[in-house]
């Protein structure tokens, strides 16, 4: 069930001319914590050994990590919030500087132009003047989806939105540690089985990618960001709906020589740290909804399927 790094349900990448500066781990304890679960930390088993992970994106070995304690947003940023900071702020995001950015194609209705399509992965297609205030193009707008996870953000711009408010990106440690929920070496937020008593949990592709959706699970994209049952750390959506940026570097294999005593990953990298997996996942070919899983992108590329939470030191 392997798969290019670049493609299948994977948000592709496009715009590396804009590279991020720094990290985003620096220590933060002044902003509000409200809807914020506090996490005590402590060690975890993170990462994976199952035979159907990626072994390319370094899913394991299992190893014990460490972090401290930490608040986490229950639920990803949402459209509403992120329009707040932007009224108050004048930011201008990546996609709207570059003027395109990456949508689902399975999205766009019938009679929309023609657009370039990703050749390795052509249901992606680059839609002009497609950002987070239209996620699918110009003629789109946030009115039905106030509540829904803002996409179409870099992480360059998750970063601007987490400073402005106070808070940072989580440590892809921390990020695993929270998506867990107090399960140790579970495959789901809720366990092991995908769709326990046949109960969708999480809010992922249904049916043969990428030509029929079935819907069974209620969304063709996004979902709100307080759907589905909420972690045993009270979290909603820490699996699936959209991929979340963390504050990490990307690499393969620096966590097996690296620190486990709260990582933070590389000092340099090409790609940032996407982890959960997103509503264009499938089990059939593109499993990186498990929450050992990880995924990378381009610090100023954006998508219809990329989002982030915030986190704060405690």
């Amino acid at each position: 069930m392997q798969d290019d790094h670049s493609t299948s349900c994977c948000a592709p990448s496009g715009k590396e001319g804009k590279l991020g500066t720094g990290v985003a781990t620096q220590s933060r304890k002044d902003g509000p914590t409200d809807a914020m679960a506090l996490l005590t930390g402590g060690e975890f088993l993170m990462g994976t050994d199952d035979l159907d992970g990626f072994p390319a994106d370094g899913e394991g070995p299992v190893r014990a990590v460490s972090v401290r304690p930490f608040y986490i947003d229950q639920f990803a940023v949402s459209n509403e919030q992120f329009a707040a900071f932007v009224d108050v702020t004048g930011y201008r995001t990546d996609a709207e500087g570059f003027g395109w950015s990456f949508v689902f194609g399975g999205l766009l209705p019938d009679d929309f132009p023609d657009t370039r399509a990703v050749a390795a992965s052509p249901w992606w297609r680059q839609v002009e003047r497609a950002d987070w205030r239209h996620p699918l193009g110009p003629q789109s707008s946030l009115d039905t989806i106030l509540n829904h996870p803002v996409v179409h953000v870099s992480w360059n711009d998750a970063q601007s939105y987490c400073s402005w408010a106070g808070k940072r990106l989580p440590t892809e440690a921390e990020w695993e540690y929270a998506a867990r929920g107090g399960l140790e070496r579970k495959r789901f937020p809720w366990g092991d089985e995908l769709e326990p008593g046949g109960k969708h949990m999480m809010n992922v592709w249904q049916g043969a990618f990428p030509s029929k959706n079935t819907l069974e699970d209620g969304y063709l994209g996004t979902a709100p960001v307080d759907g589905y049952q909420p972690s045993g750390f009270g979290l909603h959506n820490m699996s699936g709906n959209v991929w979340e940026w963390c504050a990490d570097w990307f690499s393969s294999d620096f966590h097996i020589s690296g620190p486990h005593d709260d990582p933070v990953g590389p000092s340099s990298g090409q790609a940032k740290v996407i982890r959960g997996g997103s509503y264009l996942c499938h089990d059939s070919y593109c499993n990186r909804y498990r929450v050992a899983a990880r995924s990378s992108n381009d610090p100023g590329s954006s998508t219809g399927n990329m989002g982030f939470r915030c986190a704060r030191d405690a």
